[in-house]
């Protein structure tokens, strides 16, 4: 323990007797050290100065300066004389060249100039008393005397003032052991008492006692201060024994309670546990219900009466670009900008309560023009009026019902060309046949004509000179010829209308490809108005494809037909641009997909709707019949079960997609 600490440990009493012991030895040792340090300076500026002076006054007389010069042992004799002196130091006579002559050093030897003109600058650093006397004479310069006295008092007066101050120290204790008595009957002893009875306040908590004041001083009014302290205990401490009780009486009551609340909280653990498996079937069914929206195709939307979205499926997301996190609990219009052109008929469908539906609705996805049906449901709830808006991708379902459409049309036409290949067969076969013997009855080669020419007087060459002038011949082979191609129409026609039962076989794609491409060659020529060779060839085949179920020669009749459409398209475009027709093959299981691409001038929307119907053709008349590409789709769905569909933009070409099963039907059947 640090004597700080131990001191702090003291009594109260005890910290003031040493203070005060502290504060005697401080004044005493101040006094005595101001004392001395006066008689030292009192001594060192006045009495030592004085004597030197007496000295120095008495050796410069005429009679002792006059010898002290002689000899050095006149000037060491002179000095002697000053040795019974106790204060002084050194003495030091220099003669009249300023040189030392005589010294005389009581204690240490000091360093002391032996020439008089370095005195001055010796005489400034030095602390102890100095003066400097002239030694006259009679004839020339006067020698000089140095006295030096000591700084240091007589030893007298130290012991002198140890004893005074002893003295004073014994006087000093004798005082401090009065006042501590003192001390202790004013301070020490109330403090005690006071600390006995706060001790035994705490021991027997015993609230009544008091302390008695002796005195009206701080410790007596510490004294109130603590009886006041006890009353208010006292008093506090009684009204905790009355609350003490009343604590009982609540606590048996709050018990009681507890036991309740035991109860009701059992009973409430039971609620929270039912209550927490039924949220957790409604997380789990909410989280189903949310799954199957999102799992559904169409887009879904619900909004309240205010058009903000309050639900948002992944289709949504998809559609609109915007995610459910920033969808929902915005505006409708913020969210699905698209829907702007119909609002109104959302606030309406959500304030009558009727539904109402819009077909059709082309929006671009990407860069492909995609066809949609939006369906507006009223939403009546809990939470005031709302809608519902689904939105449906019917671009597939558009196209498969114009594939129905153009199938029903197969159908009726079908049926229709047979009726009319049938009846125009026969007045067909009597033209063809009539124009025939035409011919052969105006050939003068044959008896018969001549035996008949002899018995009605006609020559047959005349006749025959007449047919030329007027261009019979040339309108009997003008008859032929549109005969022909009737003929072509109506087996066009048969063909058209007759369910086909010819054998599917397995043909190299590649080589048929490549026998179409080789027939193109040589069936166009300048006469069309253009070269097919001039036109660039593209083959992009896929190396997975070699053997196809197919008819070959109806499938190379499609290609043909194909090719002559491009290379038309080409010519009909016009421009300075090489055309270009690119071949693919493609593996898209369940099908082989071929693709016939020209950079021609492509056609508008209506008439790409109407491209497959028979008897339709954008040609002028006499170039074209209407049933090439209506014949060439019959083969494909008909006789093949496959595909064939039709993409065009005006001015970019057109594209043919053909898709034939990889399996057969029969190989279907039977597996």
């Amino acid at each position: 323990m640090t004597l700080r600490q131990r001191l702090e440990n003291l009594p109260v009493g005890r910290k003031l007797l040493v203070a005060m012991l502290v504060l005697l030895t401080a004044v005493l040792l101040t006094a005595n050290l101001a004392f001395i340090s006066a008689v030292y300076w009192i001594s060192r500026q006045s009495v030592a100065p004085q004597a030197m002076q007496s000295i120095a006054e008495l050796l410069a007389s005429p009679e002792l300066s006059r010898s002290a010069l002689v000899s050095q042992e006149s000037a060491k004799a002179l000095l002697l004389r000053l040795d019974n002196y106790s204060q002084l130091r050194a003495a030091i006579i220099y003669d009249a060249q300023g040189n030392i002559l005589a010294t005389l050093y009581k204690g240490q030897h000091l360093d002391i100039p032996r020439d008089i003109r370095e005195l001055d600058s010796w005489r400034l650093g030095e602390f102890r008393a100095t003066l400097l006397a002239e030694l006259p004479q009679p004839e020339g310069p006067p020698g000089h005397l140095l006295l030096v006295a000591t700084s240091e008092l007589p030893g007298a007066f130290y012991t002198g003032t140890l004893s005074a101050s002893l003295g004073i120290l014994l006087v000093s204790l004798l005082f401090w052991v009065l006042v501590s008595r003192q001390i202790r009957r004013l301070i020490t002893r109330p403090i005690r008492r006071l600390e006995e009875l706060s001790r035994r306040v705490t021991r027997e908590e015993n609230y009544s006692l008091r302390a008695t004041p002796k005195a009206a001083d701080e410790i007596g009014h510490l004294a109130d201060a603590f009886n006041t302290m006890l009353a208010r205990m006292e008093s506090r401490e009684s009204q905790l024994r009355r609350a003490r009780d009343d604590t009982q009486v609540a606590l048996d009551q709050s018990q009681a309670m507890a036991e309740q609340t035991r109860r009701s909280h059992r009973q409430l653990e039971l609620e929270v546990q039912v209550r927490s498996k039924i949220e957790k079937k409604l997380t789990g069914f909410q989280r189903y219900l949310n799954n199957i929206i999102d799992s559904m195709p169409s887009a879904l939307i619900a909004v309240d009466e205010d058009l903000s979205v309050t639900q948002w499926n992944q289709q949504a997301s998809i559609l609109s670009g915007t995610s459910l996190d920033d969808a929902i609990g915005q505006p409708l219009l913020s969210a699905f900008a698209a829907l702007d052109p119909f609002l109104d008929q959302i606030r309406s469908v959500a304030a009558q309560q009727e539904m109402e539906k819009i077909e059709r609705i082309t929006w671009l996805r990407g860069e492909e023009p995609r066809t949609y049906e939006l369906t507006f449901y009223p939403l009546v709830g809990g939470g005031g009026l709302g809608a519902v808006i689904r939105i449906d991708d019917i671009t597939e379902r558009i196209a498969l019902e114009e594939i129905m459409v153009q199938s029903e049309k197969m159908r009726s036409v079908g049926s229709l060309a047979a009726g009319m290949a049938h009846e125009i067969n026969n007045p067909l076969g009597a033209v063809m046949h009539n124009a025939q013997n035409i011919r052969r009855r105006l050939s003068p080669e044959l008896e018969r004509n001549q035996e008949v020419a002899r018995e009605t007087g006609v020559k047959l060459d005349a006749i025959n000179l007449y047919l030329q002038a007027r261009q019979i011949p040339q309108l009997l082979d003008g008859i032929q010829q549109a005969s022909k191609r009737a003929a072509r129409i109506v087996s066009h026609m048969l063909s058209f209308s007759r369910m086909s039962n010819r054998q599917l076989d397995e043909c190299q794609l590649p080589s048929l490809i490549e026998q179409a491409l080789e027939i193109a060659d040589n069936d166009f020529d300048l006469a069309e108005g253009f070269d097919f060779r001039a036109i660039k060839i593209i083959k992009h085949f896929d190396p997975r494809i070699d053997r196809v179920p197919c008819i070959g020669n109806e499938l190379e009749q499609v290609l043909l037909n194909l090719l002559k459409n491009a290379a038309q398209a080409i010519h009909q475009k016009g421009e300075r641009t090489p055309g270009r027709i690119i071949l693919r093959t493609r593996l898209s299981p369940p099908w082989v997909e071929i693709q016939v691409e020209d950079n021609g001038s492509g056609m508008p929307e209506h008439i790409r709707q109407r491209i497959f119907e028979p008897f339709f053709t954008t040609k002028e008349v006499g170039q074209g019949t209407g049933l090439g590409l209506s014949v060439s789709y019959f083969i494909i769905t008909n006789n093949h079960k496959g595909q064939m569909e039709v993409q065009s933009r005006p001015g970019q070409g057109t594209i043919f997609t053909l898709r034939l099963p990889l399996v057969s039907p029969r190989q279907r059947v039977s597996a």
